[in-house]
């Protein structure tokens, strides 16, 4: 039997833009929204691939994390400041302001975004780029996403919908917690809602089918931030990040953050026998002991689980992220706690409650309430949303006639 061919890897965006770049980039004057993981699949940052062809790159754009992705999370800022070696201006969209201002963007005619996401609501970049897209639309002014794939897949949606009232930098856009979409998507649903989608373009990865995860790209994972060090972090994520909203460590300050979590007060026994069955689908709970070296529980030991998936077809993290903090609450109710405000610039609601972007998840949480039913009321919110979001799917058999590709050549 001849030897099975390895599938080639996946062209994401800013490949398939730089093979060919369009004449505006070295007429208009360019403003680039990206970090240290923007990168092409030869790993050259897309910045220095567009100075070095001659690019009229005018300013940078950093989201939350710094240009370097090195600052920590909840409103740790980074300041603006200068490319070392181009010299124009890296205007931080996470610190004395979270949009582009009107002095940012008059010194540029278009922006590019190139910045690999996760698939989860309440990961900023996705409120950072559709309120670059927000701003730019106001000005009519081009958005072009070089777009990356959606490192947990495309094909599956999960969890409930931002209330109004709940919306925050964590939760801007009435999205489910895993949303099943890429940036340039999500940008062109953002723009749809301004009532200019004539105003995002996007370039879309080549060979990237929904139903892929990361290992299917072909390509090793880049870090897009300090505690998202391996797609695997990212496929737990959408769960683990409720625990940002309690005592309980997510496993920051640890060399896996989110896919190890505890607190010196978790009976691991009796926590894993509290856990619904049914939320262990694709997925095992190895008991652990850790000691954080910073962040919540800092020097302290800890008493947790690694979080190990076997079947990422059937595991539903936000489904076992609600689990388990119900099944903490049964047996540690005096020891764990819901945090206070402020979190992600929110002083008025709970953490938990913008993370959620539901205040009846928490108190539902607290009296045991089966998740069974929480998702079966979501049922509604999920059809609509899938229905709502066919407009602006880039890839497979789903997506709208004529979006499948996008012409950025003239803009």
């Amino acid at each position: 039997m001849a030897p099975q061919q390895k599938a080639m890897p996946c062209r994401f965006g800013c490949d398939v833009f730089l093979e060919n770049l369009p004449r505006w980039v070295f007429e208009k004057r360019v403003g680039v929204l990206t970090n240290q993981a923007s990168v092409t699949g030869d790993f050259v940052h897309v910045v220095d691939a567009l100075e070095s062809r001659g690019a009229r790159v005018t300013a940078l754009f950093s989201p939350q994390h710094g240009f370097y992705a090195e600052k920590q999370a909840n409103m740790v800022e980074s300041d603006h400041s200068r490319h070392k070696v181009y010299q124009v201006p890296i205007y931080s969209l996470y610190g004395e302001t979270r949009e582009p201002t009107e002095a940012m963007l008059r010194a540029i005619d278009v922006l590019i975004v190139d910045l690999q996401d996760v698939g989860t609501r309440v990961y900023t970049y996705g409120t950072t780029v559709g309120l670059c897209v927000e701003a730019l639309c106001r000005r009519s002014k081009p958005v072009v996403v070089l777009d990356r794939p959606n490192p947990i897949g495309g094909d599956r949606v999960e969890g409930n919908r931002v209330q109004p009232a709940y919306r925050s930098f964590v939760g801007r856009y009435s999205l489910p917690m895993r949303h099943g979409l890429t940036l340039g998507e999500l940008a062109l649903w953002v723009a749809q809602r301004q009532g200019r989608p004539e105003m995002v373009k996007v370039v879309p990865v080549q060979g990237w089918a929904r139903e892929n995860l990361w290992p299917a790209t072909g390509h090793p994972w880049i870090f897009p931030s300090p505690n998202m060090p391996s797609w695997e972090t990212a496929l737990v994520y959408p769960g683990m990040v409720l625990l940002e909203g309690t005592n309980l460590s997510e496993g920051r300050g640890t060399t896996l953050p989110f896919q190890v979590v505890g607190a010196p007060y978790l009976d691991t026994d009796a926590v894993h026998a509290e856990l619904d069955p049914w939320a262990l689908q694709g997925i095992v709970v190895r008991p652990v002991a850790f000691e954080p070296t910073f962040d919540k529980w800092r020097g302290r030991l800890c008493r947790g689980f690694h979080l190990h998936v076997t079947d990422a077809g059937v595991f539903c993290p936000y489904r076992f992220g609600l689990a388990f903090l119900r099944a903490v609450l049964r047996v540690h109710r005096g020891a764990f706690q819901w945090l206070e405000p402020p979190y992600e610039y929110e002083t008025r609601h709970r953490p938990i409650d913008i993370l959620t972007g539901d205040p009846r998840i928490r108190p539902y949480l607290e009296n045991g309430g089966p998740i069974m039913a929480l998702e079966e009321e979501w049922g509604r919110e999920l059809r609509e949303y899938e229905a709502e979001r066919r407009g602006v799917l880039l890839y497979g058999e789903e997506c709208v006639e004529g979006q499948r590709t996008t012409d950025w050549s003239a803009l």
